[in-house]
Parts: structure tokens; C-alpha cells; sequence
């Protein structure tokens, strides 16, 4: 399955020890979502249009109430890379 590059960036973070975590109002809506790296470091180029696709194609998940990580089916649709751990 193809994913945009976009996606294939975070995948990549996120497959390296990164996680998602989101903000939300008082509705319990999704108001904003950020990455982070592994380093504890924000990525700028993501929104929560970004979050609902990989959602969307089973790509991230959370585990009792923390943070989104990558799933085996993220692993599976990110490219191989030298420097993924």
C-alpha cells in the first residue's frame, strides 16, 4: 500500500522510539496532535488530518490510555532503513 512521504516521516520516527500524544477539549474532540522523537523533540510537520490517516490504515494505536505508538501493521508499511531501530 502506498502512504505519502509525509506519513512515511513520522512512520519513521515513531519506528525509532517516537510516540503521539493528543490534546483534546472539553467535548473529548480531538483538538491538536503532536509528535515526538525519541529524543523528547517535537516534529513540526504534524497535524491532526497527519494522525487521522495513519489511525485510519491501523498504523498507530494507543494502549491503555497513553501515548499512540506504531503497531506491527506501521512497521510493516514503513520502507526499510539503515538508521530505523
Amino acid at each position: 500500500m502506498n502512504i505519502t512521504r509525509a506519513e512515511q516521516r513520522i512512520l519513521h520516527l515513531l519506528a525509532q522510539g517516537g510516540w503521539i500524544e493528543l490534546e483534546k477539549d472539553e467535548q473529548g474532540r480531538i483538538a491538536a496532535a503532536h509528535c515526538h522523537t525519541r529524543d523528547n523533540w517535537r516534529f513540526a510537520g504534524f497535524d491532526v488530518d497527519l494522525f487521522r490517516r495513519l489511525k485510519r490504515r491501523n498504523a498507530v494505536a494507543s494502549k491503555g490510555g497513553g501515548p499512540y505508538r506504531i503497531t506491527r501493521r506501521g512497521l510493516e508499511l514503513v520502507r526499510a532503513r539503515q538508521d530505523n531501530r
